[in-house]
């Protein structure tokens, strides 16, 4: 699995392939205030997922007074907290339940040609992991941050 873009070189002649490192997924940008004496502090909070194509998978968060500055802080967190996964056929090996402050995750293996049937974040991090065939459903809470590191703590738990 290679995660290429093409692009052309400074001189404006041939064109090459750039390898990212790793495949990316932006899970959620949001304008964040702080309230001072005065006036409200206007930032963005970006949270992202990473994956580089060998089992394992990352969370991160950044804000900045940028999108992109947060997007590129998010993606440094990330690689920062990189996890082993364990991937059987494209699902998991066996039944888990997790609990991540008040997110409650089931995960499920699912047959081959099922898909990912997963909400919100979960769905998204499941496919940037690697994952094909898999059921989960999550109860409680809704905070998206808490059910994707619901979803990893998952991920991460096999023996």
């Amino acid at each position: 699995m290679a995660f290429d873009k093409k692009r052309k070189d400074s001189k404006g002649g041939k064109s090459f392939e750039a390898r990212k490192e790793f495949k990316e997924e932006l899970l959620a940008i949001d304008r964040v205030t702080r309230v001072t004496s005065g006036w409200r502090q206007l930032r963005f909070r970006a949270v992202m997922v990473i994956w580089d194509g060998k089992g394992k998978v990352g969370l991160g968060t950044g804000k900045s007074w940028e999108v992109v500055d947060a997007i590129a802080k998010a993606v440094a967190n990330a690689k920062k907290h990189l996890t082993k996964v364990t991937i059987e056929d494209g699902t998991i090996p066996y039944d888990v339940t997790v609990k991540y402050k008040a997110a409650k995750l089931m995960v499920h293996p699912a047959s081959k040609g099922t898909g990912i049937i997963a909400g919100g974040s979960a769905r998204k991090v499941l496919s940037v992991a690697g994952y094909t065939d898999v059921l989960a459903k999550r109860y409680g809470s809704s905070n998206l941050i808490n059910n994707a590191r619901a979803t990893l703590k998952a991920l991460t738990s096999f023996k």
